[in-house]
């Protein structure tokens, strides 16, 4: 549970911000997005693999 303590004299515009702020720190909106549609461990792995030569590439492009 995120607990945000408004002071005195702030407005509540920063203590939205301030619990905006706090709230996406949590990851839990990804997280969410992530759960909605089951994804096989195979799948997961062969995409972070895809990722990882393709920013291999890159990096070896720059490098030229």
């Amino acid at each position: 549970m995120i607990v945000v303590n408004v002071k005195e004299n702030e407005s509540i515009e920063k203590a939205l911000k301030r619990f905006k702020k706090k709230f996406d720190k949590t990851g839990v909106i990804r997280e969410l997005r992530r759960r909605q549609h089951f994804e096989k461990p195979s799948i997961t792995r062969r995409t972070e693999v895809i990722k990882a030569a393709y920013k291999q590439r890159m990096q070896e492009q720059e490098g030229k």
